[in-house]
This record gives C-alpha cells, sequence and structure tokens, in this order.
C-alpha cells in the first residue's frame, strides 16, 4: 500500500474574494444609484401630484381646504426630496464608480455607504449584506490594497 495521489481529492484553489466580486459589487452599486433616481424621481411625482390635490374631484383634500389646493408642506417637501435623491444616488454612483475603477478611497466609502444602504429594505439591504461580506474583513483590505490603481 503505498502513496495514491489519485486517491484523495485535489486540494481547493484559493479564489480570492474581492478580485472575484469586484466587478460585480461596482455594477450592483451603479444600478443602486439609477434605481434611487428613479424611485426619488416617482416619489416626488406623486407628492407633487399629491399637493395640487386633483385627485379628489369629490371635495376639498382632507389635509388642505378646496378643490385643487394641497396642503402647503407637500410642495415644500418635493425639494427636500430631491437633495435627498441627488445625495444618496450620486453616493451610490460614487461607490460603484470607485469600484470599478479600483479607487483607493472606494474601499472605506463602499463600506460606509453599505451600512447605510442596510436600513433600505430589500435591495438595499441585500446589496449592504454583499458589500461588507466582500470588502469588510482585513484579509479583504490587503487583497483591495494590492489590487488598488494608486493613480
Amino acid at each position: 500500500m503505498g502513496y495514491n495521489p489519485g486517491a484523495y481529492p485535489p486540494r481547493p484553489m484559493y479564489v480570492p474574494r474581492v478580485q472575484s466580486n469586484l466587478q460585480t459589487l461596482g455594477v450592483l452599486w451603479c444600478v443602486f444609484g439609477v434605481y434611487r433616481v428613479l424611485g426619488g424621481l416617482i416619489g416626488m411625482f406623486f407628492l407633487q401630484f399629491a399637493a395640487m390635490g386633483r385627485y379628489n374631484h369629490f371635495g376639498s383634500w382632507p389635509f388642505g381646504v378646496g378643490f385643487g389646493h394641497g396642503p402647503a408642506w407637500m410642495t415644500a417637501l418635493v425639494p427636500f426630496v430631491a437633495f435627498y435623491t441627488m445625495v444618496v444616488a450620486g453616493l451610490a454612483m460614487l461607490v460603484g464608480f470607485g469600484l470599478l475603477n479600483r479607487k483607493p478611497w472606494a474601499r472605506p466609502l463602499a463600506i460606509v455607504a453599505a451600512i447605510l444602504a442596510l436600513f433600505k429594505p430589500l435591495l438595499g439591504t441585500g446589496l449592504g449584506i454583499y458589500t461588507l461580506w466582500v470588502l469588510a474583513s482585513s484579509q479583504s483590505g490587503a487583497e483591495y490594497d494590492a489590487i488598488a490603481d494608486p493613480s
């Protein structure tokens, strides 16, 4: 009974987590940014529509007075929704751009954005967990630093 190399399964090769997932992660962050822009635009549309009060043709809007006059706070809320949408979508696009181009600043920014995205149900939570799984460990940090483009 001698040594038979074919009797043992081959050792699995180490597949670098960051390098194999970085492209997908960057694309997903860009898609998430577009999703946030679309969600913000739809939200602003419905907020403005409700503020005009035109959907209620049987009388006044319950929170306002008269037909065609919605509550003033809804109209005033539209610029804040627009600003929030631009900031959140811009952050997601910046993270996606940085990861796709392997910028050194992208990893810490992606970790912060992933923690913030955890509070956005379903898509944000999934993307946040995936990002933290790929980038948060110290081994991932060393791997990212090795492949990051310093310029």
